[in-house]
């Protein structure tokens, strides 16, 4: 039985974090997690994990919409779930200072 889970948390006034991950007999099999910021009255992605097009990747944007992908090395989609969660909560100021400065 496949069981989603998804949520939204405010990290700042203008920041989110999404997360959404389906589960079937206790193995991550698809998750999309994004840092998202509003820029001019849009909320734009900032950085996403995810696992579409077959792998877990990093997408790293721009406000130009220039996305930079880069695969995640781990053994299964839990770790990758778990370094992509811990990765955008200790990082998220970061990722979002290098996103308006580009």
């Amino acid at each position: 039985m496949k069981r989603e889970v998804e949520y939204s948390v405010r990290l700042g006034p203008v920041d989110r974090y999404r997360h959404k991950h389906i589960r079937e007999q206790g193995k991550v099999i698809y998750f999309r997690i994004q840092l998202e910021t509003v820029v001019e009255g849009d909320w734009r992605p900032v950085v996403r994990y995810d696992t579409s097009h077959g792998y877990a990747h990093r997408d790293l944007m721009n406000k130009k919409g220039e996305v930079i992908k880069s695969p995640i090395f781990v053994r299964d989609y839990n770790d990758a779930l778990t370094f992509a969660e811990s990765d955008l909560k200790a990082n998220w100021e970061l990722y979002k200072e290098r996103f308006l400065r580009e």
